[in-house]
C-alpha cells in the first residue's frame, strides 16, 4: 500500500522537472461525420461531414502529457515543411510548449493518422476507419545532425529523457547515444517506448512495452502470470535496464525491477473503457516524470497505472492533468496490490 499523502507529494513535485521528449512527432486528425444513408455506388455508409479536429500524436502526445502533468516538456523531433507540421507547431504553442527542439525536414512528410469518426449528435461517435500518411523511414544526415544538436541544447538542464519511437526513424542510433551520454552526465532518467524495435534501445533506465510486444520479444506465448514473469525477466536482461513496465490492457500492469520483485497491478477504475488511443503515451509520461521526481519504481508505476486508467475514459488522443491524477488517487485509496 502506498500512503495517499506520499503519492500526492510526488505529484506536487512534478512542476519542478524538465523532460526532454525525443521521437516521432505525429498529427492525429479526426474527421467527424453524421450517418446519412447507404451509398448507391457500394454497400458503404455515407457520412455527412460535421467537423475536423487535430490533436498532438506520437512523441508530440507524450510531450503534451508531460506538460499536462505539470512538468516542463521539451520536444525534440523532425516535422515536415507541410501543413500538418505547421499544425503540430501551432498546437504546441497554444499549450505553452517550446518548439526550439523541432527540426524542419524539407521534403519529408509529417506523419498524420486520420481517424474517420461516425455518430449522431446524441450518440457516441465511433471510429470506422483510419488512414495513415507516413514518411519514408529514417532521416537525412543533415536532419540527424540538427536533432543531435537539439537534444544537447534541450538536455543541458534535463531531469529526464523520454524516447518515443513510432518507427519513423527520428531516434537514430546516434541520437539515442547522445541521449544516453547526456543522461549519464546528469544522472537523469531515460525511459523508452518503442513500438517496433525496443531491443535497439539498450541501456535505458526503463522501458514500457505492452504484453503482446513482450510476447514477440520473448518468442513465447504468455498464457499466465508465470509465463509473463519469465518473459519479462528475459526482456529486462536483454535491454540492460533497471525497470520494465508492461501494460496488460484490462489486466493492469506488471512492473519488473532488476534488483527487486515483480509487482502485478490491477487496472485502475472501470474496465468499461472509452478509448485506448494514446494511452501508452500517458503511461510512459507519468512513469518518467514520477521517476524523475524521486518516486520509487513501484510508486511511479502505480501513478502511471492510475493516469492510464483516467485517460482511457476520454475520447480520442487525450491527457491527464496533475489535478486529475491527484484526485483519482483518492478514489481508490491509493493502494497497489501485488
Amino acid at each position: 500500500m502506498f500512503p495517499l499523502r506520499r503519492l500526492r507529494e510526488i505529484v506536487a513535485g512534478f512542476g519542478s522537472k524538465r523532460v526532454v521528449v525525443v521521437g516521432d512527432l505525429i498529427a492525429d486528425e479526426y474527421l467527424y461525420g453524421k450517418p446519412s444513408r447507404i451509398s448507391r455506388e457500394a454497400p458503404v455508409l455515407i457520412l455527412r461531414f460535421t467537423n475536423r479536429e487535430v490533436r498532438l500524436g506520437g512523441a508530440a502526445n507524450a510531450a503534451h502529457n508531460v506538460q499536462a502533468l505539470g512538468a516542463t516538456a521539451l520536444p525534440v523531433g523532425p516535422l515536415g515543411d507541410d501543413g500538418a507540421g505547421t499544425e503540430v507547431e501551432r498546437l504546441f504553442a497554444a499549450i505553452g510548449i517550446a518548439t526550439d527542439g523541432i527540426v524542419k525536414a524539407g521534403g519529408r512528410l509529417t506523419p498524420v493518422k486520420t481517424r474517420i469518426m461516425a455518430g449522431g449528435y446524441e450518440s457516441t461517435r465511433q471510429q470506422v476507419v483510419r488512414l495513415d500518411r507516413e514518411p519514408e523511414p529514417g532521416v537525412t544526415d543533415s536532419v540527424e545532425t540538427a536533432l543531435i544538436a537539439a537534444v544537447k541544447a534541450a538536455g543541458s538542464r534535463a531531469d529526464a529523457f523520454l524516447v518515443s519511437d513510432y518507427g519513423y526513424g527520428a531516434v537514430t542510433p546516434r541520437v539515442f547515444e547522445t541521449v544516453l551520454d547526456l543522461a549519464k552526465s546528469r544522472r537523469a532518467v531515460v525511459a523508452v517506448d518503442s513500438r517496433y524495435d525496443l531491443p535497439r534501445f539498450r541501456g535505458a533506465t526503463a522501458a514500457a512495452p505492452n504484453e503482446p510486444e513482450v510476447e514477440a520479444l520473448a518468442g513465447a506465448e504468455l498464457s499466465d502470470e508465470r509465463a509473463l514473469e519469465k518473459a519479462g525477466r528475459a526482456v529486462l536482461e536483454r535491454l540492460e535496464s533497471r525497470y520494465l513496465l508492461v501494460t496488460r490492457g484490462s489486466r493492469g500492469m506488471a512492473l519488473f525491477e532488476r534488483e527487486g520483485p515483480v509487482t502485478f497491478m490491477p487496472i485502475h477504475g472501470s474496465d468499461q473503457i472509452a478509448d485506448v488511443t494514446g494511452a501508452g503515451d500517458t503511461v510512459i509520461s507519468a512513469f518518467t516524470v514520477a521517476l524523475a521526481t524521486g518516486a520509487g519504481a513501484a510508486e511511479a508505476a502505480w501513478l502511471a497505472n492510475v493516469a492510464g486508467g483516467v485517460v482511457v475514459m476520454k475520447r480520442g488522443t487525450a491527457t491527464v492533468s496533475a489535478a486529475e491524477l491527484s484526485e483519482s488517487l483518492g478514489s481508490d485509496g491509493a493502494t497497489a496490490r501485488s
